[in-house]
């Protein structure tokens, strides 16, 4: 199959251009920087041209209420009528978990209205609802610090692994469309105070981690598992701990490295 991902460049695109590339496939990254913008339409009729299945990972550059609104609604919009002139027979989106239970966050309100563009286009989609990845860990932290303490909903959280989300959405590429929604997370439920607080140990961070049930999550209130999937989702199988031990494996190796050059 021909594959576009659109924010192909990124955590999430990278990984999945290589994956479907790696299985076979023929995957290409488009962006701005390739000549493919979303916003303005600029090259989208140039990178669908042959496309079987356009993945959108895109992200928005401003998490600010109205600029988000306005990058979600223009860009799917624009691939989605670039699809139907090229004939491309896959729409696969990556949205988020708990978008539709938290409608407070502006950020979560574009997604949904995403969605719902996609849902009503009639173009053969799948939509794939990932939990927070846990790459995100520190600056869920960094957001919620005030003089050195960081204070944290006690709500649970499923998070996963970029590398487990990117995974999930080269599958769902290389399946036939689900016509619906898509639930995926980890293998465990965390407290977001305790998730920020094994990241900080993880990294030797001295700030204090406190867990609030007030305490706003970007802006809106947790009152219980808005974050974690629905019944039936699929679940990855690397915890969280599997992960950094990963990471400070890595960071350890960097510094090897780096003194043996």
């Amino acid at each position: 199959m021909n594959i576009v991902v659109i924010g192909g460049t990124g955590l999430i695109g990278s990984r999945v251009v290589q994956l479907m590339n790696g299985h076979g496939h023929f995957a290409v990254a488009a962006s701005p920087n390739s000549g493919v913008n979303t916003i303005t339409g600029e090259g989208l009729a140039e990178a669908f041209d042959g496309a079987d299945v356009v993945v959108d990972v895109s992200n928005s550059p401003s998490f600010a209420d109205d600029d988000v609104m306005d990058f979600f609604t223009t860009s799917t919009r624009n691939q989605l009528d670039a699809e139907k002139a090229a004939g491309v027979g896959h729409h696969v989106a990556l949205s988020i978990v708990g978008a539709d239970r938290l409608p407070h966050s502006g950020y979560l309100r574009a997604k949904v209205a995403q969605e719902e563009l996609i849902r009503a286009s009639g173009q053969a989609f799948t939509i794939i609802r990932a939990t927070q990845f846990f790459e995100f860990a520190p600056r869920i932290g960094d957001e919620a610090t005030v003089n050195g303490v960081a204070t944290l909903s006690t709500a649970l959280m499923q998070p996963m692994a970029a590398a487990d989300v990117s995974h999930a959405v080269a599958r769902a590429a290389g399946s036939a469309p689900a016509g619906g929604i898509r639930d995926i997370g980890g293998p465990e439920q965390i407290p977001q105070d305790e998730f920020v607080r094994r990241a900080f140990a993880a990294e030797d961070d001295p700030r204090t981690v406190v867990g609030d049930p007030q305490a706003l999550y970007f802006g809106t209130l947790l009152t219980g598992g808005e974050l974690t999937p629905a019944d039936g989702a699929e679940l990855s199988s690397t915890t969280f701990d599997q992960w950094l031990a990963g990471q400070r494996w890595i960071a350890a190796r960097s510094r090897i490295e780096a003194t043996t050059r």
